[in-house]
């Protein structure tokens, strides 16, 4: 847990969140700016800053992230039309707060994504 973290303080329940789903490693959430229809952040518990940050004992819980964001997918219904999910990654990457987190956007059609140079 890092003190100054807006996800850890979530996590630890200092910070209330509309909450989605949850077990001893993960925590889901809507977003509070959602940019779908369903926008849900899954988060592992463990303090993570970045995608560059994961080490080789980290494994475990990123494939447990993985797997239960599929899984969160399918409890608010986008899983069988299709979603998009994304991992921003330090401030080019648009990553906001320094805690790793997957989003999931869906219940609508996405479209292709555009990277305007």
């Amino acid at each position: 847990m890092s003190n100054d973290c807006l996800f850890c303080k979530i996590v630890a329940g200092t910070i209330p969140c509309n909450k989605v789903y949850e077990d001893e490693l993960v925590l889901a959430f809507r977003d509070i700016h959602p940019q779908a229809p369903e926008h849900v952040l899954v988060i592992p518990k463990q303090h993570i800053a970045t995608l560059d940050d994961v080490q080789v004992q980290a494994r475990a819980v990123m494939g447990h992230l993985m797997e239960r964001t599929a899984h969160v997918a399918r409890l608010i219904g986008v899983a069988e039309k299709g979603y998009r999910t994304l991992i921003n990654t330090r401030g080019d990457g648009g990553q906001e707060v320094y805690h790793i987190h997957v989003h999931i956007l869906g219940g609508k059609a996405i479209g292709p994504m555009v990277c305007n140079k």
